[in-house]
């Protein structure tokens, strides 16, 4: 029987797209069972992704019955011009100023480079925490696209043939995003590990 894993998370397209991404191979029995559930985890306030993401995953260990597999995923974009900022708090700029305002950061800037990372820490059955990490090079530009994914409407990554995100289709966006990058590592690791239970 699979085992179970917790992905912590209450954002619907984010699920989609982590199954997606974890799915096995087409014709493969899946090593391991996907299931979710939305805590409120504090934020650490740290410049280091890792960091945060660590504890993020501690704190969901405590919460959940001993022996449970559970991976947090925290997604940062992060500015040259800002020296990494807004990073791990994009998603609180995002609240309160929206993809505009994240735009207009940069309106005094000739460098509009930007780095998408995603970290997912994943704590075992054992209760050891793993931490992988996916990034992608891109652009901040004016939205363009879907708005129903974060800020991808308005990051144009190297390698998307002038399109954002949000003008992708999921399968182009998949092959190289910092989410997809992330969880072909954590997917690599579960299944060696699958051999010896998660």
């Amino acid at each position: 029987m699979a085992s179970k894993i917790v992905f912590v998370t209450g954002n619907v397209n984010k699920l989609k797209e982590v199954r997606m991404l974890l799915a096995p191979a087409e014709g493969q029995v899946p090593a391991f069972e996907l299931t979710n559930i939305d805590f409120d985890l504090d934020e650490l306030q740290d410049s280091s992704l890792e960091n945060i993401a660590r504890h993020k995953v501690s704190q969901a260990q405590e919460k959940l019955a001993k022996g449970t597999a559970v991976f947090v995923e925290d997604t940062a974009l992060c500015f040259d011009s800002y020296n990494g900022l807004p990073g791990a708090y994009v998603k609180w700029f995002l609240k309160s100023v929206g993809p505009e305002g994240l735009v207009r950061m940069l309106a005094g800037f000739d460098n509009k480079k930007a780095e998408a990372v995603t970290t997912v820490a994943f704590a075992d059955s054992n209760g050891q925490i793993h931490v992988f990490q996916g990034k992608t090079q891109g652009k901040v530009v004016d939205p363009r696209g879907s708005r129903e994914f974060g800020w991808d409407c308005i990051f144009e990554p190297e390698e998307g043939a002038g399109k954002t995100y949000a003008e992708m289709e999921k399968k182009d966006k998949n092959q190289i995003s910092q989410r997809s990058r992330a969880f072909a590592l954590l997917s690599k690791h579960l299944n060696g590990a699958s051999n010896s239970g998660v």
